[in-house]
């Protein structure tokens, strides 16, 4: 599949459950680098009815259908590698959250579960928002029909957002702290303290967020670690310089003091961290998974579909999880 229609297909599976035109696809392609005219975009889409990847709908437009949205997953893997990590840092950049203020948009995991789970859902999710191994106990919700952030939630579907670690690049960005993303992985919980990464994906090395990997092998043990002290939660790993170990901490401590407590530990110069070897002149950083709170759901059962580091929304939007959890 050449890289037109692969744009084409990207647009159509954004909107998924909505009917767009091709004046509509022509605006977004220029965000995918791709400039046509309305008439040339009218011509791809006619490729992509004829390999069923897309259903006409007249002159209303088309809809990516499931065919579609498989080839999607499929086309071009090697041009998905390292796909992760810049995203990382496009969204480390876009991010304007101020710790000091609790104003700007901040980075959210979106994650899909059926409607009729939603109830449930909360009652699993209460205990690790409680719990040391989240990012922060606010949360959004969206029906379907709805929008969270710029992401259109499917008929029958809640999308459930919750903050995505990266922002913490992003806070540390803007107060010059460069961070080096290195992985996403297990990490071990013993006598109710973090030990060591059991597991580990490279960001750079992979096309999809190790931590949805994690999540969709069942590999997590988020309930272990918040009922019983010992299990498996969803961490990253990360770097900073050592001349900004100190000024690191300090950005850690006044986030902590405003409700966003994701930065589980600082490594020494030099020093490996949970077993993990920094390079020189470098120390390790711990920050906790966005998506346990989504973990625990499919070690009960209930089926999710997430996406890390899915959109940008205002802090403001985002509601404590006790208050949001009363009204549902």
């Amino acid at each position: 599949m050449n890289r037109i229609l692969l744009s084409i297909l990207k647009v159509l599976n954004k909107y998924e459950d909505t009917i767009i035109g091709s004046r509509e696809i022509a605006k977004e392609l220029k965000g995918h680098g791709v400039n046509l005219s309305e008439r040339t975009v009218r011509y791809y889409l006619k490729m992509l009815d004829e390999r069923g990847f897309t259903k006409p709908f007249g002159k209303e437009g088309r809809q990516i259908t499931e065919k579609g949205m498989e080839e999607l997953t499929k086309a071009l893997v090697s041009s998905k590698v390292g796909f992760v990590i810049t995203r990382i840092d496009t969204l480390s950049y876009l991010t304007d959250f101020d710790p000091a203020t609790l104003k700007g948009r901040v980075i959210v995991n979106v994650s899909y579960i059926p409607e009729r789970h939603l109830r449930d859902a909360l009652m699993k999710m209460a205990p690790v928002f409680s719990s040391p191994y989240v990012m922060s106990d606010r949360i959004a919700i969206a029906r379907g029909g709805e929008t969270l952030g710029d992401v259109h939630v499917p008929e029958g579907k809640v999308a459930i957002g919750t903050i995505c670690s990266v922002t913490i690049n992003g806070v540390l960005l803007k107060a010059g702290i460069p961070v080096a993303s290195r992985f996403g992985g297990l990490l071990e919980v013993e006598g109710k303290e973090p030990s060591r990464f059991v597991s580990l994906i490279s960001y750079e090395g992979s096309s999809l967020d190790p931590l949805e990997i994690f999540i969709r092998s069942r590999m997590t043990d988020v309930y272990g670690a918040v009922q019983h002290g010992e299990g498996k939660v969803l961490a990253s790993f990360r770097e900073i310089p050592t001349v900004c170990i100190e000024n690191a901490l300090r950005v850690s401590e006044e986030l902590k003091r405003k409700g966003i407590s994701g930065i589980i530990r600082i490594g020494d110069p030099n020093n490996s961290l949970f077993e993990v070897p920094v390079g020189v002149d470098r120390a390790g950083m711990v920050i906790i998974g966005g998506l346990n709170p989504v973990a625990i759901l499919e070690e009960s059962d209930i089926p999710t579909q997430s996406k890390a580091m899915s959109t940008l929304i205002e802090y403001s939007l985002l509601m404590p999880f006790k208050e949001l959890a009363e009204t549902c």
